[in-house]
């Protein structure tokens, strides 16, 4: 039982995807996080560089965009052979300074500004026409009319245009075929048009992500339930789909609550997934990759030890396959399951995981294990996870999840103090917090006594300890300022 779940009368629109009673897929769309893949600019080359056989892009967004040479128009386009092409540089085929039209095929992400191809393409809702693309492609859902579909484009195409087939395209005539590709030339040529009078970087065409995502979602599905709680998208949906039961919900409580969707948010953003049985994953998300931990918890199997293991594992590859898809994590990914003598078993766990990711159209490729029992892979990422689109770093351990303790803070008073020692001041004033005081106040008589002056604290609220020495004086003059703090 497949069902799509559509929050989209509020600014943050959102969809889950639900097959069997489970979440397999939540798509968030907020105006100030708008994904840019898609989109089409026109930019002026800022920098070219051999080593990297890349260009940086000003396309008008804050940060400049990531080209590589293979997806220039003048690489792909290139008449010469591959084998020639591959040993020429970049700075062969661009220049600093040129103008190009480019498409975004990758966010941006941390530092990182997007990553963008010359090859635009242009969807439809049979076909993806690319007007530089010089290749026919057919979906690989598509088995019996591939090389039909094939002949039809290279028919159709021009020397330089490329197409791909989507799934919908082997139900539809040659004639509706040829229609929208027509139509999709002359969207191309109002982009090319635009382009030519425009001055400075800046956006040609901006994709409407979302709309394109349901859509996308919408096709995949074989049969089942739409819920949807906007009328206009709900109509539009009903254009373009006859075999899905398509349903308006108006209720005051939100879509996602009543079907229990906000919950499997809260849970995608712990840091510990509990599994059946007891048994529990850790995620830990770094910018360079995400270490996910396996624990059986109180799972305990009813023979040996190795059948609990393996049954935990097994337990773990399904969930975190789904979990990796929830969160929409890409990058290097490493697994630590719990360590297997028996090859066939991690055989077996590699096989599984792999079996759930066929599920996933983000392309993954499973490494397998490390000579210690770490599963590898990576997941391609196209766009920021969902911790990154829903979360902050906090700002009192900046991300890290940890402050220093208010012991250290003290011991680092204590240093400081000691640097005054035997000065001409009778006492001092210390700004800090009641941890730290707390800290520092058992040793304080002994303190005082190296340094020959008294120490006075005026206590301040903070989530993170810490301390300033505000003022040196007399006995009178910082004990009366001590006292005013309280």
């Amino acid at each position: 039982m497949e069902k799509l779940i559509i929050n989209a009368v509020s600014r943050e629109k959102r969809f889950a995807y639900v097959r069997d009673n489970i979440v397999e897929k939540i798509i968030h769309d907020r105006p100030e996080q708008r994904s840019l893949v898609g989109n089409i600019y026109y930019g002026t080359v800022t920098k070219v560089l051999p080593g990297m056989n890349a260009a940086f892009i000003d396309i008008g967004e804050e940060k400049n965009a990531y080209l590589h040479r293979d997806v220039l128009v003048s690489y792909v386009l290139s008449p010469e052979r591959t084998i020639d092409k591959e040993k020429k540089s970049v700075s062969s085929f661009v220049h600093q300074g040129q103008k190009l039209m480019v498409q975004v095929d990758k966010d941006a992400t941390g530092p990182k500004g997007a990553r963008v191809t010359g090859i635009i393409e242009i969807n439809g809702v049979n076909l993806i026409y690319m007007p530089q693309g010089r290749y026919v492609a057919v979906s690989k859902k598509i088995v019996n009319e591939k090389e039909q579909l094939r002949r039809l484009g290279m028919k159709l195409k021009t020397e330089d245009e490329g197409l791909i087939f989507r799934t919908s395209s082997n139900s539809v005539s040659e004639e509706e075929i040829t229609k929208e590709l027509s139509t999709l030339r002359s969207q191309f040529a109002e982009i090319y048009e635009k382009a030519a009078a425009l001055k400075r970087p800046g956006i040609l065409y901006q994709n409407d992500t979302f709309i394109e995502l349901v859509n996308e979602a919408i096709m995949e599905m074989s049969s089942g339930e739409v819920f949807v709680d906007d009328l206009e998208l709900r109509k539009a949906i009903e254009s373009r789909s006859s075999n899905l039961k398509i349903t308006y919900y108006n209720g005051k409580e939100n879509i996602f609550t009543v079907h229990r969707i906000e919950h499997e948010i809260d849970k995608a953003l712990k840091r510990i997934v509990w599994l059946d049985k007891g048994a529990y994953l850790i995620f830990d998300e770094t910018e360079a990759l995400t270490i996910i931990d396996v624990n059986t918890g109180k799972f305990s199997g009813k023979n040996d030890y190795q059948d609990t293991v393996v049954k935990t594992n097994t337990l773990a590859a399904i969930e975190i396959a789904r979990q990796l898809k929830l969160r929409d994590i890409g990058g290097i990914v490493l697994i630590d399951f719990i360590d297997m003598k028996n090859e066939k078993d991690k055989r077996y766990i590699q096989e599984t995981i792999e079996k759930e990711f066929q599920k996933d159209k983000i392309r993954t490729k499973i490494i397998g294990f490390t000579s210690l029992g770490i599963l590898q892979l990576t997941r391609k990422k196209t766009k920021v996870s969902l911790s990154e689109a829903l979360q902050v770093k906090c700002h009192v351990c900046d991300g890290t999840g940890k402050i220093v303790s208010a012991d250290s803070v003290a011991f680092r008073l204590e240093r400081e103090l000691l640097e005054h020692r035997n000065s001409d001041a009778e006492a001092v004033l210390v700004e800090t917090t009641a941890e730290v005081k707390e800290a520092i106040v058992p040793h304080l008589e002994m303190i005082e006594e190296w340094l020959k002056f008294k120490v006075y604290f005026s206590i301040q609220l903070s989530a993170v300890p810490y301390y300033v020495i505000k003022q040196f004086g007399n006995h009178d003059e910082i004990a009366q300022k001590a006292g005013e703090s309280y």
